[in-house]
Order: structure tokens, then sequence, then C-alpha cells
């Protein structure tokens, strides 16, 4: 009778002699899908779209392999994804229904979906953020927690907040300050807590006045250390300073260019365009800081550079753009080509 071991060196010997690295997939890139259209001058490009860990040239090793040959093949491509964050050349992706945070490292080739510390899923993962030392944060919104996945740790660790948190959602950190900012929708307000995990300052309560919220969702902290949040059933996204105090707003309801229907993600690149994703537009809208409409990217669809219910939104350092498109499984990426205007 053949041992354990014996039947396992044999599968990696076949393994080995039928393998072969596949071709990689073509390239969606198309340098020709840009907004606006010609004659006008590009301003943003459509680089490419994921779903899989093969799209991004991430092949799977030997024993990951043989894993999936024993105890069936892990699923690994984006099934709901809701948030996104890149840093030197690693990509998470928050997705609720993969209960779990993608971690697509393309610079060594390796994926991994990323679950609590008892290898328990997590049951709505919706809101991402960079930390420290390759460290981010996530919300979990049916959890009412927020946890944290360090620098190649393969769990997510719940943080031990001194407070209980009702719908954590969009979340932003400050490296300058070590403050955590985490908006809570069902609360109507931001909680502000220091490295110790103690609140420093809440931002806000329900209403329509400056300063306050309508079922906020999604922030982004920008370079400047202004705070940009989707006052979602305001519709309008509200800027305030790193304490909370309001300095301008733009927005209104309405099916025009530059209205909103339904915001969610927002963020800001190095020019001080504010991005803002609506979900029920199924495009991002690119507004001045001054709130001044300049350019929609998307409309409903499947193809590149089209949208179903997109969520998230993260701006690299380079300008480079991820969007989650939720409903149709994927993360499109472009980038901001209209030079320093």
């Amino acid at each position: 009778m053949r041992t354990n071991s014996g039947i396992v060196l044999s599968l990696v010997a076949a393994l080995l002699l039928a393998g072969h690295v596949p071709p990689a997939r073509a390239k969606t890139s198309d340098p020709e899908l840009v907004w606006p259209a010609a004659p006008e001058p590009a301003r943003v490009a459509f680089v490419k779209a994921f779903s899989r860990p093969d799209d991004l040239d991430i092949r799977r090793g030997i024993f990951q392999k043989l894993r999936n040959f024993i105890f069936g093949e892990e699923e690994t491509s984006l099934v709901r994804p809701m948030a996104v964050v890149e840093s030197g050349g690693v990509i998470f992706v928050a997705d609720p229904g993969a209960h779990g945070v993608h971690r697509f490292d393309t610079k060594r080739g390796q994926y991994r979906l990323i679950q609590a510390d008892d290898k328990a899923p997590l049951p709505s993962p919706v809101g991402l953020a960079l930390g420290l030392n390759g460290s981010v944060y996530v919300s979990d919104s049916k959890l009412a927690q927020i946890l944290v996945i360090e620098k190649d740790a393969d769990v997510a660790t719940p943080l031990a907040f001194t407070t209980d948190l009702l719908q954590p959602t969009g979340l932003a950190f400050d490296a300058s300050s070590l403050q955590l900012y985490v908006v809570d929708t069902r609360a109507h307000q931001i909680l502000v807590f220091n490295a110790q995990g103690n609140i420093v300052r809440t931002i806000g309560s329900r209403g329509t006045d400056p300063g306050q919220f309508n079922y906020p969702t999604m922030l982004w902290l920008s370079a400047e250390g202004q705070l940009f949040v989707t006052d979602s059933l305001n519709f309008r996204v509200q800027i305030l300073d790193r304490q909370g105090q309001f300095i301008s707003a733009f927005g209104q309801a309405g099916d025009g260019s530059g209205d909103a229907a339904r915001q969610k993600g927002v963020a800001t690149d190095s020019l001080g365009h504010v991005y803002v994703v609506d979900s029920l537009f199924h495009a991002v809208q690119i507004f001045e800081r001054s709130g001044e409409y300049l350019l929609a990217v998307g409309s409903q669809g499947q193809g590149p550079g089209e949208f179903w219910l997109p969520v998230g939104i993260h701006i690299d350092a380079s300008n480079t753009i991820y969007v989650t498109d939720t409903y149709n499984r994927r993360v499109q990426i472009f980038r901001y080509v209209g030079g320093d205007s």
C-alpha cells in the first residue's frame, strides 16, 4: 500500500509533468478609451479591469494547485466588491460576497482571501483604509467592528474599541496624527479614534445643516488634510477640516450632469479634483474642489469603462484610479491623463 507521503509526491510529480504556465490573458487596456471623447482633450483613460488573480498575472504555484486538487478549487474571483485600496503594488478589495478581503500582491505574484483571526468569514466588509507600514483597516458593517490586516498577515484582527458602533462603513487614516476616522452610517456621524482605540471626537449629527449628515457612507482624507464625506441622503459631498469643522459642500438631488442620486465612494487626485462614485448613475463624476462639475466617466453596462452599481474608489499618488464595479464583479482601473489642470 502506498503511504500518504507517496501519494502526495506522486500528485506533485503528476502536476509538474502535466502542468504548464497558461498563456497570459489578452490585455484589456485600450488607450483609445478616454473621457471626454475626441476632439476634446482626454482627461481620464481606461487601463484595465480585473476579477481574478490571473487578470493581474498572478499565477497559482504548484502547492496551491496541489491543495486545490486535494481539497477542491478555491474560489478566487470577486463576487461583490465594495471597497478597494492599493499600496506598493498590493491591491486589497473588500468583498461581502466572498466574506473577506482579497489581497492581490502583484509584485510577488501572490493572492489570498483574508478573513477573521479565527478563520471565520467576514459577513459584510465594506470599507478599507491604508494604515502604517503596509497595514490596512477594514470596517464590517454587520459585525459593527473595525479590523486590521497587518502587513503580510493572513488574518484580519478586530480592534478593541471602547464604544459600540452601529454600522461602520467609510474609513480614513491620518498618518500625521495616528487617528482613524470611521463613518457610522446609522448614527449619522463620524467617530475619530486615537492609536489606543479611544474616541477623541465625534463629528456631526443627523440633520441637513452644514456639518450634519443623513446616512453618510464613505470618506476620504486628502493630502492637504481635508475630509471629503459623501452625505448620501442629503445628496451632497461635505468637506471638513481634520477637526471636523465644516469648510464647504456641493451637490443636490437630481438627474442632470453633476447632480446626485446615490453617492458612495469619494476620492481626490494630486491636482485636487474630486471624484464621486454615484451608484444609480453607474458613473464616476469629477468635480473641481469648488464643486464645479467637470466630467462623468462611465455609463451603465458591462463593457470596459461601463459600470453596474459601482461603490468604492481609491486614487494612488500617481493618479491611478481604482473603482469597484460591484455588480459587474470586478475592479476597473483608470488613469488621469489630463495634465496639470
